[in-house]
């Protein structure tokens, strides 16, 4: 079991994982794209993120960020420590979440993450004192901010070899079609279906000049049903072929 309470930096480095223990993500500095149970959500500071036991999620920060971690040990623990704070706060970790801090509850975030939580008696009782806190309610983080840009991204990457729908990205920013498609054009430039073709391409060239896979191989790892509509689009994207982009890369390689 890891401290009740860490401080821990994040980087573009994507983390997909569970663990047996509830868990919150407090914001620091910067941000983290948060999927949990198939939703996104973007964590920063006056935010936090509530990881459910054996819940899996994925998290990463293209421009790094600092957050403040509590690790809840067990259901006994709850209770020992907070008494007739313990039923609302077990609510509040029941399901995947993020939440908005009100600014007394962010206060003493920012006063934890500045102790020396290191100290096993600091921090568990900050913990409690912070749990206690959390107990009185929290609001929902609305949808209105940036879309989870990270999370999408990392999603999109983990199931390049098979189909994926805008209804599945929707689902996992938390919105509508409609108004997902709007958000993301509006945000990236592209719509969804076009940023998955060119991710599809992007993966598909680079494994093309750093493998040794078959050309068939390369087209069903990125999600393609043949090798010749993969090397169609890839013409179509990047002016060349298959072998072309392997013989010029070889070639470059050589100098």
């Amino acid at each position: 079991m890891p401290p009740i309470l860490s401080l821990r930096h994040y980087n573009h480095d994507q983390i997909v994982h569970s663990h047996q223990h509830t868990q919150l993500v407090f914001g620091l500095h910067g941000q983290l794209d948060f999927e949990i149970d198939g939703r996104g959500s973007r964590i920063q500071q006056q935010l936090l993120a509530v990881v459910p036991s054996d819940t899996r999620h994925a998290c990463g920060s293209p421009a790094g960020s600092q957050c403040l971690i509590l690790d809840i040990p067990d259901d006994n623990w709850l209770r020992q420590r907070l008494a007739h704070h313990a039923d609302p706060a077990r609510r509040i970790l029941e399901q995947p979440a993020a939440l908005r801090l009100t600014p007394t509850q962010s206060q003493l975030v920012g006063w934890l993450a500045a102790s020396p939580i290191n100290d096993p008696i600091i921090s568990e009782q900050g913990a409690a004192l912070l749990l206690a806190s959390l107990s009185a309610g929290c609001e929902p983080v609305s949808q209105n901010g940036p879309l989870p840009l990270a999370a999408l991204y990392a999603h999109v990457d983990r199931h390049l070899a098979h189909p994926l729908a805008v209804q599945d990205l929707a689902r996992l920013a938390g919105l509508s079609v409609p108004r997902f498609h709007v958000r993301f054009v509006s945000e990236t430039g592209l719509t969804p279906l076009e940023f998955v073709r060119c991710r599809r391409l992007q993966q598909g060239r680079e494994l093309l000049i750093s493998t040794r896979l078959a050309v068939g191989e390369v087209a069903a790892r990125v999600g393609y049903a043949s090798q010749s509509a993969f090397t169609a689009a890839l013409s179509r994207e990047y002016g060349t072929t298959p072998r072309a982009l392997r013989r010029e890369s070889l070639d470059n390689s050589r100098y």
